[in-house]
């Protein structure tokens, strides 16, 4: 049976890394964004790996159905689900000067949109029953745990996104759906590339044990392992995808 992964912010960074590894593990591969069919990222993104493409928009709750059914008529049933999409700070800086704009448009996609559609995404794969193992993969951060004061809301937002993970694989765990919360720590992608020279010296500093960038490959072998179904008991793991970083050291 022809195993179907649906991706959202999959058209580049750490979520193109993550659609390479699974069209390599052989899933049929949908990603989905808010950008136009004809932006750049996009069209590269299809070029080069041959993925089906579907317009959408995290922060609009009342179109995950119809996204759900799209993929459903041109690719097949959902049997993994990436919650990869996410968007940072408006303007990182003193979280006392955070305004309500920019949490709002924080909470709106990191959590809110990755919710609904995860909910969705449930419902769906409860409601049809499948011998093939299916699975929710939830990319939240080492931000977590870990505190920035300059982006706070970001922080606050994949705080919670890790308890959504939790919540999902206990819902789901008696139906064998695999949940996974995916922490990636500093990622070489567009999202990191304005602080890249900041990070760079923090990294060769001992910041990052494995003293190297972390590349969306590395999150995509992860994801591609945990939707193979060999960690199927291991539901609601969190899995820190960071070199180390979030290692408590003296």
């Amino acid at each position: 049976m022809t195993r179907v992964a649906l991706i959202t912010g999959g058209q580049q960074g750490i979520g193109f890394g993550i659609a390479q590894a699974l069209k390599e593990a052989g899933f049929r591969v949908a990603i989905c964004a808010e950008l136009p069919a004809d932006s750049v990222a996009v069209r590269e993104a299809v070029s080069a790996l041959g993925l089906e493409y579907f317009q959408y928009d995290l922060s609009e709750i009342s179109g995950e159905a119809r996204l759900l059914d799209a993929v459903g008529e041109r690719l097949g049933p959902v049997s993994c689900f990436v919650s990869n999409a996410g968007v940072p700070a408006k303007i990182r800086g003193d979280m006392l000067e955070m305004t309500v704009e920019s949490f709002d448009h924080v909470m709106a996609v990191n959590l809110r949109g990755g919710f609904f559609l995860a909910q969705e995404v449930a419902r769906r794969m409860l409601a049809a029953p499948d011998e093939s193992y299916r699975s929710i993969q939830f990319i939240t951060s080492v931000s977590a745990e870990m505190v920035s004061v300059e982006r706070a809301e970001y922080c606050i937002s994949k705080a919670a996104a890790a308890m959504m993970a939790q919540l999902y694989a206990a819902r789901l765990a008696e139906a064998g759906i695999g949940v996974f919360d995916l922490r990636p720590g500093i990622i070489d992608t567009p999202m990191t590339a304005a602080v890249k020279d900041k990070y760079d010296a923090s990294i060769q500093a001992g910041l990052v044990p494995a003293k190297r960038w972390g590349e969306p490959a590395d999150i995509g072998r992860a994801v591609a392992a945990l939707a193979s179904g060999q960690f199927a008991f291991a539901t609601g793991a969190v899995i820190p995808v960071d070199g180390g970083l979030s290692i408590q050291r003296l």
